[in-house]
């Protein structure tokens, strides 16, 4: 073996490594035509997105994306800022997204971090997703964020953030009584909203990012986000859907059925 096909081999080693850390696939799908990554909210895992992928017809193949600091990278540093995640999803991704058209869905937190990968991909590489969709999100130059931004969470007691996220629906019942895995959950999701604090957009007058269209879902019974503004992102259609729940409607059933029909639709129709 020459030196430059050891460097080669080593490589292409440590790039699998890296893409084993970093994403999720449950069902792979190879010879799929189409790829939705999907990144998860604050204090998340990939257990439920991951899971996707078995909704989906032959067509698309569902990733999701692991962030630092959680089950097999438990024992990493969580990210400090939004560029340090967003450097590491193109550094890994981006022979994938070359190969194949791909789509971003983003909940909550994710939907951020979606937007962040997606507007640093257009602007250095010049790619973009065939759809971008955003559930539970504000659009990130809103009012609304910056409000969630200047939410001081770091000086709220973990009996509180615990008591909100039952609330919400974003602690599964066979979890609420591991004091442990309540802790872990509560630290997770502080150190997301320390990096979702250090991404801040500025839209510029005229500059339009996005050619592709944008589909943002939110729950009934959640929280009012400032979804309009994304019609301001893209020179593509942007379409709105409310759907039966909270901030966490993602989780049932019935309206996993619904975003999964939608968004086949969505991507599939991209490619025509």
């Amino acid at each position: 073996m020459t030196e430059t096909t050891c460097k080669l081999w080593l490589a292409g080693g440590l790039l699998t490594q890296e893409m084993e850390k970093l994403i999720v696939c449950v069902h792979k799908r190879p010879d799929a035509l189409f790829r939705l990554i999907c990144f998860p909210w604050a204090g998340g895992g990939t257990s439920q997105l991951a899971q996707w992928g078995k909704l989906f017809n032959d067509s698309i193949e569902v990733c999701c994306i692991r962030f630092p600091g959680r089950e097999t990278r438990l024992e990493e540093p969580f990210a400090k800022d939004m560029t340090s995640i967003v450097n590491e999803v193109t550094n890994v991704l981006l022979k994938e997204l070359k190969e194949k058209p791909f789509a971003f869905f983003g909940h909550s937190f994710g939907s951020y971090v979606s937007f962040a990968v997606a507007l640093h991909l257009k602007e250095k590489y010049g790619l973009e997703p065939v759809h971008l969709f955003i559930s539970e999100g504000h659009a990130p130059h809103s009012e609304g964020f910056r409000a969630l931004r200047s939410l001081p969470v770091s000086d709220i007691k973990d009996e509180e953030v615990i008591a909100q996220l039952q609330i919400l629906g974003g602690i599964p019942s066979e979890l609420q009584p591991n004091e442990d895995i309540l802790k872990q959950m509560v630290l997770t999701l502080r150190e997301d909203f320390a990096v979702l604090q250090t991404f801040l957009f500025e839209k510029a007058e005229m500059d339009i990012p996005f050619s592709c269209d944008i589909t943002c879902f939110h729950g009934s019974d959640g929280e009012v986000h400032d979804v309009q503004a994304w019609q301001e992102l893209t020179s593509g259609d942007t379409s709105f859907y409310e759907l039966p729940g909270g901030h966490f409607y993602l989780l049932e059933p019935s309206n996993q059925t619904f975003l999964t029909k939608h968004i086949t639709r969505c991507i599939e129709n991209a490619g025509l």
